[in-house]
């Protein structure tokens, strides 16, 4: 890599952020499409996150991801947010500088819906007219809850606290309710079993909490072999360890089994080409794929 006064830079703002495997995958969308760029990751201190946001506006940093916990702080200090997504949710993951005269500051997007959803298209998944579950209504959680209210027939949002997922719910619900009727259901956690009685059809389930994430490889967040025979479909949005206990279960039960690291490659390539101007092909992205299961696995 040569680096001019003519390299864009690019980053990743969090706390912490040193583990991101966003750097990495940058750096091959950047090699592969010939692309003049460096992406670099910036831990910024709890009461920093204005100060950082100038900083980079005036150094000419040219767009950034935001990850945990700034992902919703983040939005008093941008100029806009463009995308309807990111309205809905309250949260974003992008950043891109805004030239528009007059503004001094970043437009906020939200790329993780975008990149879920064409992940599950990469895998040929469709929820039309199927039941969902979704485990964690944090902050991942109530992004994938928008998502497949979106799509799904019907949602349940399952939570250790449940006061929380029926919050979120509440809040799905108010802005995407078709037709008066509420297309998320809020559960807690505990009372997973109620969705196994008299069930019909088999559940797309996603799981959307950290248990499970390494070095804590053998947690999960449903330890009963019976509810995972109700599951068609899983998708744990952790990708490391490549496969989750989660996953285990899914597929030992008949069910098909899906990690997270499709959805971390397509929201990374809608962020890529809202910097870029620019169109990853299908083919670039499946080199980048294929590098970063190499990296992971």
């Amino acid at each position: 890599m040569q680096i001019s006064g003519k390299t864009k830079v690019f980053g990743i703002i969090g706390n912490p952020v040193e583990h991101s495997i966003s750097p990495f995958m940058h750096g091959i969308f950047a090699d592969t499409l010939g692309i003049d760029m460096v992406y670099v990751p910036f831990h910024v201190a709890q009461g920093q996150l204005e100060a950082a946001l100038k900083g980079a506006y005036g150094l000419n940093i040219q767009g950034m991801n935001v990850t945990v916990p700034y992902k919703s702080a983040v939005i008093p200090y941008l100029t806009d947010i463009l995308d309807s997504h990111a309205k809905d949710i309250g949260a974003v993951n992008t950043l891109v500088r805004d030239t528009r005269d007059g503004r001094e500051g970043f437009i906020g997007h939200n790329t993780d819906i975008s990149g879920l959803w064409r992940a599950m298209q990469s895998d040929g998944v469709s929820l039309k007219d199927e039941e969902v579950i979704i485990l964690g209504a944090g902050g991942v959680g109530r992004s994938v809850a928008y998502l497949c209210a979106e799509h799904a027939k019907h949602v349940y949002l399952l939570n250790r606290d449940a006061a929380k997922a029926e919050a979120v719910a509440a809040e799905v619900n108010r802005k995407l309710g078709r037709y008066g009727q509420d297309c998320v259901t809020a559960m807690a956690l505990a009372d997973y079993k109620e969705l196994l009685k008299g069930a019909e059809n088999r559940y797309v389930v996603l799981q959307c909490t950290s248990v499970g994430l390494a070095p804590n490889v053998e947690d999960v967040v449903i330890n009963d072999g019976d509810f995972y025979h109700y599951v068609k479909l899983g998708y744990d949005l952790i990708y490391t360890p490549w496969e989750t206990t989660f996953m285990k279960y899914v597929s030992d039960n008949g069910g098909v089994a899906f990690n997270g690291l499709k959805m971390l490659l397509y929201q990374g390539i809608d962020a890529f080409e809202l910097w870029n101007g620019c169109k990853v092909t299908e083919e670039a992205a499946d080199k980048v794929y294929q590098k970063l299961c190499e990296k992971v696995r």
